[in-house]
């Protein structure tokens, strides 16, 4: 271990051993990186500790400098673990780059169906032996991380001492076709709203798609198409999105000697958003997490994206109506256009064929709940469907709900210390 300081905060590098596959535990073996953080002023002291659970899937805990956000409310009393989940991170890592060593596509897509929130859980289980010698933590789980965290309910209870969740009650039962069915219309909503916001990019995500789609111009590597443009609708989830949108659409085009182009800015700046290169287990994991029973989840988003032709980009330029952008899905075109995932492709469609996933949340156990939990539930969350986390929590015995449209998506890092004070409030009945 290596410790460090940072403004009011001692940090320490933690890395844990952990089976791949948990039903054989004796076999071949992970690391699981975590990031201790502690008060500097509290830092020789004996402190319950709060596990955080990133969104994603596909994603490293979040960087903090610092007491930003809310790390700082939770370093009052808390020693929190900022867990990298497995692949993700410094963790042993899971890319293009890395997966060719398991072998195959075949091999490489069983391997990645031991990477959902159920290995995660039992990743946790394990390390939180480790570090409290048995004693429960409080886990807070941030959009994927509440899935985890419902999924923790549901297998080992015994572990938690109270539970938050932001953004981040799943349906217990929903396949990923109900999830992106409910999904469409609130992505409609979101990019409504933000034309309302901003008139004047209607017609410049107009004349962008259709220089995309003319001119299908490269950036690193990276193919530059109007779907592709179309998915920085992604944006549109979080509380400053509309305006990150906005900017970047509006330095999208010079003047040249050739004429009217694509400015280099622009091309940047989309690539960089659209790319998967930091994140490959979100696109190679996303519909997975929903994945549930003998049903394979079969590129849910593009399939259902077909029942909703206003998204068809072609079909807009045709007319005169605005080009739509969409939100949190992913498509198998990804994989073609993004050199970060293009090797992937055939692991990527194993995956998506997959029919054999484990159920991951037990109704009757949730039933019976008797850990302290609350969540805050975004209304109208253009990730998460609003009331398929209502029936979740309705579900779960004991759990108390802040309902609230002051935040989107993102509430939990742009609310800072307020949102972890207000569930910590809730668990605790003092509010």
């Amino acid at each position: 271990m290596s410790s460090y300081r940072q403004p009011g905060v001692v940090l320490t590098d933690r890395r844990f051993t952990v089976p791949l596959d948990h039903s054989d535990p004796g076999g071949e073996q992970i690391e699981v990186y975590g990031r201790e953080a502690v008060a500097a002023s509290r830092a020789g002291e004996e402190l319950p500790w709060l596990v955080y659970l990133e969104g994603g899937p596909g994603f490293g805990a979040r960087r903090f400098v610092g007491t930003e956000a809310w790390l700082g409310r939770a370093l009052r009393e808390f020693r929190v673990l900022l867990l990298d989940q497995r692949g993700t991170g410094l963790s042993t890592p899971a890319n293009r780059q890395t997966l060719p060593l398991r072998g195959g596509p075949r091999e490489q897509a069983d391997y990645l169906a031991h990477f959902r929130s159920d290995s995660i859980v039992r990743d946790c289980e394990l390390i939180r032996l480790q570090l409290t010698g048995g004693v429960p933590w409080t886990v807070l789980g941030q959009s994927f991380g509440g899935f985890c965290a419902v999924r923790y309910l549901s297998a080992a209870p015994e572990g938690l001492k109270e539970v938050l969740i932001t953004g981040g009650l799943p349906s217990l039962d929903a396949h990923a076709d109900d999830v992106y069915r409910a999904a469409y219309p609130r992505i409609e909503r979101k990019v409504a709203a933000h034309y309302a916001r901003y008139p004047q990019d209607v017609e410049r995500a107009r004349a962008i798609a259709a220089y995309l789609a003319e001119h299908r111009p490269e950036s690193a590597g990276h193919r530059l198409t109007p779907e592709g443009f179309q998915s920085l609708g992604i944006l549109l989830g979080t509380g400053s999105g509309s305006h990150q949108l906005h900017y970047l659409l509006e330095n999208a085009f010079v003047r040249t000697p050739h004429g009217t182009e694509l400015s280099d800015t622009f091309q940047e700046a989309m690539r960089t958003a659209a790319s998967f290169a930091g994140h490959p287990l979100y696109a190679l994991l996303h519909e997975a997490i929903y994945g549930q029973g003998e049903r394979a989840t079969d590129w849910a988003a593009e399939r259902v994206r077909g029942e909703f032709p206003q998204f068809d980009a072609a079909t807009a330029l045709k007319g005169d109506g605005p080009v739509l952008f969409t939100g949190e899905t992913i498509h198998p075109w990804h994989f073609d256009v993004d050199p970060a995932l293009r090797p992937l492709r055939e692991t990527a469609e194993l995956l998506a064929q997959r029919s054999d996933w484990p159920v991951l949340y037990d109704p009757e156990r949730l039933a019976a709940n008797a850990v302290p939990v609350a969540a805050a539930v975004y209304h109208d969350d253009m990730y998460v469907d609003t009331a398929d986390s209502l029936r979740t929590a309705a579900a779960i015995r004991g759990l108390r709900t802040w309902v609230t449209n002051e935040y989107e998506h993102d509430g939990v890092r742009a609310g800072g210390p307020r949102v972890l004070d207000r569930l910590l409030s809730l668990v605790r009945d003092e509010a």
